[in-house]
């Protein structure tokens, strides 16, 4: 594994408890980081900062990302125990089932919705104040690349990736005159728990669309993350990263 040095730097992850979140936390400590797992499973979030605790410091905070005043609370709880953040990676989300676009209802589509675009929004609001008084920090937002290319029977999922995107880049640029940089990340499918939300005949599609002929893996994704959100990432910001084993095609 190459090393890449965030000493003393202190990262939040969403979503941090399983998954892609966790794989990023077990880099960002490997390469020396504090971190923070904000995830609405607080038994699944204590279990995996008590893992990471013995090879650096680890914390597990309770918070439904789509409501502002728990992500208030969480970052204030964030900052009393790590001292600060220096690192934002949006990574928590859900795919929501697979349907046509007139066949989902409301409540499904904007939950998808809520949690993947709304909650990145929140944390952002919260933690890039933060960012600003210390004047220095790095926002990871997790993508995909149904963001860019749109997947059939998964309109609300790649709507919202697009949004992810699209805010990143607006955020990107906002920030560029500070010490703050925000990039995304937009994979192809990486094979987690999040498939239990998807059909098999979605999970097919999804692989066939990629050259490599394999899904992506955490540790794969987690090292992308790891360099966007050190020092060396310096002159990139408002960008989108590739990491989809040849799917993408713009």
């Amino acid at each position: 594994m190459n090393q890449i040095d965030l000493k003393g730097r202190r990262a939040v992850i969403t979503g941090g408890a399983r998954g892609i979140g966790l794989a990023i936390a077990e880099r960002l400590v490997a390469s020396g980081a504090a971190v923070a797992l904000w995830d609405r499973d607080l038994a699944a979030a204590n279990a995996a900062a008590t893992a990471l605790g013995a090879t650096g410091k680890a914390m597990a905070v309770a918070v439904d990302q789509t409501e502002d005043g728990e992500v208030a609370d969480a970052t204030a709880r964030t900052v009393a125990g790590l001292g600060g953040i220096d690192i934002l990676v949006n990574n928590a989300g859900i795919t929501g089932g697979n349907q046509k676009v007139w066949e989902y209802s409301v409540e499904e589509w904007r939950q998808v919705i809520d949690v993947n675009l709304v909650g990145p929004f929140l944390c952002c609001r919260n933690v890039v104040p933060e960012m600003l008084n210390a004047g220095y920090g790095r926002i990871v937002n997790i993508a995909s690349v149904a963001g860019l290319d749109g997947n059939p029977n998964a309109s609300h999922y790649s709507a919202s990736k697009a949004g992810v995107i699209s805010l990143t880049k607006s955020l990107g640029k906002e920030l560029a005159a500070t010490g703050i940089r925000v990039n995304a990340v937009a994979p192809a499918a990486v094979e987690t728990d999040i498939f239990k939300q998807m059909s098999q005949q979605h999970i097919d599609f999804m692989l066939s669309k990629i050259p490599m002929a394999r899904f992506g893996r955490v540790e794969e994704i987690a090292a992308m993350v790891a360099w966007l959100a050190s020092e060396d990432c310096s002159f990139s910001t408002g960008a989108v990263f590739d990491i989809t084993g040849g799917r993408a095609t713009y």
